[in-house]
């Protein structure tokens, strides 16, 4: 099985947010970055598939401008195999790729990499879109399995505990599918410096968005 976890670079969640004098968005000189902490559940939730047996290969990619490759070698010291960064323009005329775009790049990579399984954050703490995970299940039309706080996975069948406004419910999705984390699933490890200094050695392909064919503007 390989699976496919996109991340995302997000102001790190220790830091206070201050915005620009303009009044145009969010300042992020001398600020802080990391890995959105929804995104890195998902990378742990692979990486301790992988490490089970049920993966043979967990790819992370993230889309952004090229400092966003900080957070693959961060997915890749957790246990991620390899990484692809897709450059966008930086900054865009919204200051960022919308939840839409996203989605359609995700789906060009999948199509691509022909993954078994995606599993990404339910959300990132920069926007609380809460949207690319379902975005991308419906361009996929693959089933969908959103906010997890348990998954187990038996051949071809993925059986996932959701956490909804009543309580929990349970499902079963057939394979292929996209997963959506929770907090509850897992605590994700810390990274020891040994994992750092491997995580560099790991192949990391860049694509442009513009090489996709997907439109960023909404």
């Amino acid at each position: 099985m390989k699976i496919i976890v996109p991340v995302k670079r997000v102001v790190d969640y220790n830091v206070k947010i201050r915005i620009k004098t303009d009044q145009s968005g969010v300042e992020l000189t001398n600020v802080k970055m990391s890995l959105n902490p929804f995104d890195e559940i998902a990378v742990e939730e692979a990486v301790r598939m992988k490490e089970k047996g049920l993966a043979r290969e967990v790819v992370v990619v993230t889309i952004g401008p090229a400092a966003a490759q900080d957070v693959l070698r961060t997915s890749m010291a957790i246990g991620a195999d390899r990484g692809i960064l897709v450059t966008t323009p930086q900054p865009t005329d919204l200051g960022g790729v919308e939840p839409l775009a996203v989605a359609k790049i995700l789906k060009s990579l999948i199509l691509k990499e022909q993954p078994n399984l995606v599993i990404m954050g339910k959300q990132a703490i920069d926007d609380d879109s809460n949207q690319t995970g379902q975005m991308l299940a419906a361009l996929l039309n693959w089933p969908q399995g959103t906010y997890i706080s348990k998954m187990d996975i038996d051949g071809e069948k993925v059986t996932i505990t959701r956490e909804i406004d009543g309580g929990l419910e349970t499902l079963c999705l057939t394979l292929p599918a996209v997963i959506t984390t929770d907090l509850r699933l897992n605590t994700p490890r810390h990274v020891s410096l040994p994992n750092i200094m491997k995580a560099k050695q790991k192949p990391m392909e860049t694509i442009a968005a513009a090489d996709l064919g997907v439109e960023l503007m909404p």
